[in-house]
């Protein structure tokens, strides 16, 4: 079992940067690829991004390419959003996942995080 929350979430305005965590506790954090979803009101939970388990793979949907770097420190059994040029469109409810295997760019993830709302004003 792996429990997952995240934090830093906030409000902002477009152009802004956030830096999202994920802390993970339970079952060995460095077994398990991770992940950013968003979910904005009334729209499906979208990919953002993707760790595998050493931290040395990364994936990015366009939407964010070069603008999110996606980060983990095993150590400390935490994963990171760095969130820059953030834009209303990001606009959204932020979790993190888990899994253990591949990536995967859909919602086959076991574990879930509550989730950090994240708003961005024009």
């Amino acid at each position: 079992q792996v429990q997952l929350v995240e934090s830093g979430g906030g409000l902002v305005q477009a152009g802004d940067s956030l830096k999202l965590s994920c802390a993970a506790s339970g079952r060995t954090f460095s077994a398990y690829t991770m992940a950013w979803f968003r979910q904005a009101p009334a729209q499906a939970r979208e990919f953002v991004a993707a760790i595998n388990w050493s931290g040395g793979n990364t994936y990015y949907a366009n939407s964010v390419k070069g603008r999110f770097t996606i980060s983990r420190d095993i150590a400390n059994n935490t994963m990171y959003l760095q969130m820059n040029n953030l834009k209303p469109e990001d606009t959204a409810v932020w979790r993190c996942a888990a899994r253990v295997g591949l990536v995967r760019y859909n919602t086959q993830y076991t574990y879930w995080g509550q989730g950090t709302q994240v708003t961005v004003s024009s």
